[in-house]
């Protein structure tokens, strides 16, 4: 998925690209006057193209839940309900690479994990009959929070459970 979405995203930009560039070939070509303007013009688009294109292959490449069948990564199955979340691990340890598999049995749900100091570490939405995954690494050690991000009815304040991260093994 990924890489498909850096190539449409580098196709679509050339797309764009050759569409100014053959709107300024076509002015030139009809002697139209400050062909010097035109010159420098094109000079822009290409330079623009090529910065484009850099961009977007250096912040697409490093996909932010990039999911790949890791060995030592710990399953977490984390099921949503009105109003309540079921979590099969209540305990993994540090440094550990975590692979949420997110669903729902309801309604959509906004599942986001938060550290103890109340920050948003990540989110996912949690839909019926779809999966979503997501990798993480917990440095730390403590109590992390699962709660609702998304209205789901009238007890979704209540909406919340916890999991422990555990020191790493000596």
């Amino acid at each position: 998925m990924q890489f498909s979405v850096l190539y449409i995203s580098l196709a679509g930009m050339a797309v764009i690209a050759l569409c100014f560039i053959s709107a300024v070939r076509s002015s030139v070509e009809k002697g139209q006057p400050g062909v010097g303007a035109e010159g420098r013009r094109s000079l822009l688009i290409w330079g623009l193209f090529v910065a484009g294109m850099a961009i977007t292959a250096a912040s697409l490449w490093q996909w932010p839940h990039d999911i790949r069948a890791d060995q030592d990564a710990i399953s977490i199955n984390v099921t949503g309900a009105q109003w309540s979340w079921e979590i099969d691990k209540q305990a993994v340890p540090a440094g550990a690479i975590v692979v949420f598999n997110v669903h729902t049995k309801d309604v959509n749900h906004g599942m986001g994990v938060m550290d103890e100091t109340g920050r948003l570490l990540f989110q996912t939405q949690s839909m019926p009959g779809y999966v979503n995954q997501v990798r993480y690494v917990f440095d730390q050690p403590g109590t992390y929070k699962v709660i609702c991000l998304e209205f789901c009815g009238v007890a979704h304040h209540d909406m919340i459970d916890e999991f422990k991260v555990t020191a790493k093994k000596s």
